[in-house]
């Protein structure tokens, strides 16, 4: 069995005493697991960074076995390394491609939307809305959208400013009464309406936080949400 696709690393562990075993999510083979031989040795290891873009040519006996990665570097990523919330945001769309894709299952929308945002972190102004809409947009891959078209109340589409947790639709202000405070955060930048600032940006994550951690994570099993989403979010907030 072989095939050539590309793809972007999302997890390395050391595996004997001179391979590692790396994870990456790929066009068109979703997220794959494979052998790399002396992964760990002074050429290979500093080009198996979470975040780096690899052209990769996996092999193996039968399709079932894990089998061999051969990887060329396409893209490092390596400008977050000075920037500590870009690195941060790195991480976390790491961890949470790793811990919410199925083995070998493609995505390939998710996929190019996860390498856009990865190329942009740190570079361009707008990163930190653009890492929210793709939360939003992974849990709608994964079967958990959001209904924000309209008010779940009236069916209208103006001053939507909440989000039901319990169905994930919006609501608007007018809708909410005294339910206002059982509802999540539904910021304008949520909507795709402009720019954001760092407050509405922290809203709108408190929302596609909840989805995840309360409808996403109980569903695949019983891990808590990848402790880099929650590093990523403490220093956006002590940032502003």
């Amino acid at each position: 069995m072989e095939w050539r696709d590309e793809g972007a690393l999302l997890a390395v562990r050391p595996h004997g005493e001179t391979s590692a075993i790396i994870e990456v999510f790929t066009a068109q083979h979703g997220r794959h697991a494979g052998v790399v031989r002396g992964g760990v040795s002074r050429r290979i290891a500093p080009v198996l960074q979470p975040g780096a873009q690899l052209d990769l040519t996996w092999r193996a006996r039968l399709d079932e076995h894990i089998g061999a990665f051969a990887v060329e570097p396409l893209r490092a990523r390596s400008g977050v390394l000075s920037d500590r919330l870009a690195l941060a945001g790195l991480n976390s769309v790491c961890a949470l491609l790793h811990f919410v894709l199925p083995e070998r299952e493609p995505h390939p929308q998710l996929y190019r939307s996860s390498v856009a945002l990865l190329d942009d972190l740190g570079v361009t102004a707008d990163w930190v809305t653009a890492y929210l809409r793709w939360e939003a947009f992974l849990l709608e891959e994964m079967g958990y959208g959001l209904d924000l078209s309209t008010c779940a109340v009236t069916g209208s589409r103006e001053d939507l400013a909440y989000v039901s947790p319990r169905s994930g639709r919006a609501v608007a202000r007018g809708a909410a009464g005294e339910w206002a405070d059982r509802l999540l955060p539904l910021p304008p930048c949520l909507l795709g309406q402009g720019g954001a600032t760092g407050p509405e940006v922290l809203a709108g994550l408190t929302t596609t936080g909840w989805f995840l951690e309360h409808r996403l994570a109980p569903d695949l099993g019983t891990r808590p949400l990848p402790e880099a989403r929650r590093r990523f979010v403490a220093l956006l907030a002590r940032q502003g």
